[in-house]
């Protein structure tokens, strides 16, 4: 069992940034794979951005619509995983997930964030 707790959402305008933290409390966060999922009113949930546990080598793999604006990381020293997120459009308006998953998904109860001037 993982508890997912993300912070670093809110209001940003058009061209801005934001960094998503998700902190995990667990003993043993290297074998999760993490990922942030986000979820549009009216849309179904999707993939951001995944990294794979470092015993599979941190893989990261990103959305199209991320590519080039959004960076994931992972510090296993602090259980934490983050999503930078750069150069942020209002069509990525969405409540954004964690998620790790490994014998199974585990989800955070998500973070705002609004994407508007």
């Amino acid at each position: 069992q993982v508890r997912l707790v993300e912070s670093g959402g809110g209001l940003v305008q058009p061209g801005g940034s934001l960094r998503l933290s998700c902190a995990a409390s667990t003993t043993d966060f290297r074998v999760y794979t993490m990922g942030w999922y986000r979820q549009a009113p009216g849309k179904e949930r999707e993939l951001v951005a995944r990294i794979t546990s470092i015993t599979t080598g941190g893989i990261r793999n990103y959305a199209d619509s991320a590519k080039g604006r959004f960076t994931i990381s992972r510090d296993n020293a602090k259980n934490t995983v983050y999503l930078q997120m750069n150069s942020l459009k209002p069509e990525d308006t969405a409540v954004y997930y964690c998620n790790a998953y490994y014998l199974g998904d585990f989800w955070g109860q998500g973070t705002q964030v609004t994407v508007s001037s």
